[in-house]
């Protein structure tokens, strides 16, 4: 009897009163599930997004890449935040170059429904930004240290010998050239190839990163110049000497100072003879070592550069007429 008193009462209430039920009956579960949970806050790492940055345009300036967001909501909402991408977007589509603050308001986040941002630190988020530009910089060797003695560094060859960096105008109108770490050269005695890391000032660093060229050390015996004065030029024909004119040439030749030092007869170096190479009587003038050198002689000069073979001339005996009276007889 009850169980159909029951059906009969729930059959007599009205059908918008059965909706209204149904929706309370909805709320008291999203209440429990939704509402019903402790409310929480918490402090998230939120990225800053830079976006729409003009391509002639950089930030030149180190800012901030993640702002404090401090939240409040659900806990379950709250605990899934780190899931859900968050970040601060600038968009920079307007920018021109110089400073801007970009302000850290409270609605720039896009959280959850149900979760409310209660602050954000720091409050703004300041850019600096430059033009961008591209120029070439020169790299220049530093060295230390002094080679062996009697040995000069006679030219360093880099690779490459320049650079070329895009950054900000601010940035790199400051350097004019990039110079390399110091070369130890102590001691050297012969031409070397090393790789040497360039002295870049951070600013540099953090468009380029560390770089290393290469190094080409040209090194050369010192040298001195000499005069020679009074050399014979010694010609021969068929063994027999000959007679050139002039008879003595003088060079200038450059000397290694190791030579010098042990004070040599410059003179006991050289032999000179004379080729007459085009057969017309004009000889040129050859300088040739006496022995061989540890380190290269050079002969930078002769003068004069040619002589001339002298004709020696043949000698005739004159004819003699006879006595007058010879042979003749006398009367008698």
């Amino acid at each position: 009897m009850s169980v159909f008193r029951f059906r009969n009462w729930i059959h007599h209430i009205p059908k918008d009163w059965m909706l209204k039920l149904v929706s309370l009956g909805i709320a008291i579960v999203l209440w429990y599930f939704v509402g019903g949970e402790d409310i929480v806050n918490k402090n998230v790492m939120v990225p800053v997004e830079v976006i729409n940055l003009p391509r002639d345009l950089v930030i030149s300036n180190q800012f901030k890449k993640e702002i404090e967001v401090s939240i409040s909501g659900p806990r379950s909402l709250v605990l899934d935040i780190g899931n859900r991408g968050l970040s601060r977007q600038v968009d920079l589509a307007e920018a021109t170059p110089g400073t801007m603050v970009i302000e850290n308001s409270n609605d720039v986040i896009n959280v959850p429904r149900g979760v409310k941002v209660l602050r954000i630190q720091p409050k703004s988020v300041i850019l600096s930004l430059d033009k961008m530009i591209q120029k070439q910089f020169p790299v220049n060797p530093v060295t230390v240290g002094v080679l062996a003695p009697d040995f000069i560094l006679k030219e360093i060859r880099m690779e490459p010998d320049s650079i070329s960096i895009t950054g900000p105008q601010t940035v790199l109108s400051q350097f004019d050239v990039l110079r390399t770490k110091p070369i130890d050269i102590a001691g050297l005695r012969e031409s070397t190839q090393i790789q040497i890391p360039l002295e870049l000032d951070q600013a540099i660093i953090d468009l380029i990163g560390e770089t290393t060229i290469t190094a080409d050390l040209d090194i050369a015996v010192e040298t001195v110049q000499k005069k020679i004065s009074n050399l014979p030029v010694e010609v021969k024909k068929n063994g027999v000497l000959q007679r050139v004119s002039p008879a003595t040439v003088s060079i200038s030749v450059a000397l290694p100072k190791t030579l010098l030092r042990n004070k040599v007869d410059l003179r006991s170096l050289f032999t000179v003879t004379a080729v007459d190479e085009k057969k017309d009587g004009q000889m040129q003038v050859k300088v040739i070592p006496t022995r061989e050198f540890e380190n290269p002689v050079r002969v930078l000069r002769i003068e004069p550069p040619v002589v001339t073979l002298v004709e020696e001339a043949t000698a005739v005996e004159p004819e003699t007429d006879p006595v007058e009276g010879e042979g003749e007889s006398s009367p008698e």
